[in-house]
């Protein structure tokens, strides 16, 4: 058996997405293929600081985090990219224009920053762990790197927001907008040139519509049974659902179980 290199996402494959309970069979199957001589990683994105919990949990060590941005492999944080600086500047300049509040995350951590309490004000707190910082004095156009930006802009006026797609951007709730990596395919070439792998050799997992861009014709991807029909129709095999051991029937029907050769 040829080594592959298994990317799996968290919510609705690892874990029932309803209660973020880890499906056992899901589990004990990563560790099954790691034991054969596998490489095995979490794809998802979330920050690195959040992931981390879930990845140790679980007793795994490697994963692409922060939306593609941020590589993790035998428990060190390898990589962990910001936002492109002037593009986020550019999409912050014009958000403040249209009158809406916006949070800056500047690391890789729960805490915020702001030069005031706008976003508060319009939308209310995140429904994150989130610590906020407020100061006057606080000038986005100074700061040298930025992680992730959170915009009080709601559904209806997104499309006021005309710069918002110079970067990715996911929405969550409705009242506002977040700015942060959302390309897991970038992330999974970027680690397998760091382990000097094949991307043929890539197996992903995922179940939803934001797994189809790691969903990629060069390499295997498998979707859950309960994933979402759009990306059924992207994916080389669709195997159960996860909380009915779809994680471990994908392994026996590729065999992914016999040993990796020497």
């Amino acid at each position: 058996m040829k080594r592959k290199y298994f990317f799996f996402d968290i919510d609705g494959t690892i874990t029932i997405r309803e209660t973020g309970v880890p499906v056992p069979s899901a589990v004990e199957t990563i560790h099954r293929l790691e034991k054969a001589g596998h490489f095995v990683a979490i794809a998802t994105g979330r920050a690195q600081y959040k992931a981390r919990p879930f990845m140790e949990s679980v007793g795994m060590s490697n994963m692409v985090c922060n939306g593609g941005g941020g590589l993790v492999v035998n428990g060190v944080c390898v990589d962990n990219k910001p936002l492109d600086l002037e593009l986020s500047k550019a999409v912050a300049r014009q958000a403040e224009s249209l009158g809406y509040g916006i949070l800056f995350a500047i690391d890789d951590s729960v805490n915020v920053y702001a030069k005031d309490d706008l976003f508060i004000r319009q939308c209310g707190k995140r429904q994150e762990p989130t610590e906020y910082h407020f100061d006057p004095a606080f000038d986005f156009e100074k700061l040298p790197e930025i992680y992730k930006m959170y915009i009080s802009i709601p559904i209806e006026k997104e499309s006021d927001l005309t710069l918002r797609d110079t970067l990715g951007h996911l929405r969550f709730v409705k009242e506002y907008l977040m700015f942060q990596h959302d390309d897991k395919r970038e992330g999974i070439l970027r680690m397998m040139k760091y382990l000097h792998g094949d991307p043929k050799d890539v197996v992903v997992f995922g179940d939803d519509t934001n797994d189809m861009v790691m969903f990629d014709p060069m390499w295997t991807s498998v979707a859950m049974g309960n994933g979402h029909p759009d990306l059924k129709k992207m994916a080389t095999y669709v195997t159960a659902k996860n909380s009915e051991d779809g994680i471990l029937k994908a392994a026996e029907h590729f065999g992914w179980f016999e040993k990796v050769d020497e």
